[in-house]
């Protein structure tokens, strides 16, 4: 195994300056990236960020079931909403908008039957 092998994705050699110092084959071994104030592990607990919100993965199932996958994708891609300041519902989640004022105007656009709301 070396830094030229084929077969290796380059990522993982990119913090060597050469194939004896890739864990394995030299001797130096780089620690993983400590967070400050962390103590769990190297990586920090991700923040719960749902509280009383509508998930995408749950905006999207509606969305599905109401429209279908292929229209529902259409929709989310080409449709323009007053509500959500002249943006597309694409544009609006990648915005940072909550998805559940999304859903309430694809709602009220396209009278979604109460039961779906």
């Amino acid at each position: 195994m070396c830094a030229g092998d084929p077969l290796l994705p380059t990522y993982l050699f990119n913090n060597y300056t050469s194939a004896e110092n890739v864990p394995g084959v030299g001797q130096r071994v780089l620690e993983s990236p400590q967070v400050a104030g962390s103590s769990a592990g190297p990586f920090p607990a991700r923040p719960r960020r749902y509280p009383g919100r509508v998930r995408q993965t749950e905006f999207w199932n509606l969305m599905r079931a109401q429209f279908g996958d292929v229209y529902a994708q259409s929709v989310a891609k080409d449709y323009v909403f007053g509500n959500l300041g002249e943006r597309t519902v694409e544009r609006a989640l990648a915005d940072g908008v909550d998805a559940k004022v999304i859903w309430r105007t694809v709602c009220d656009a396209f009278n979604v039957p109460e039961n779906m709301r």
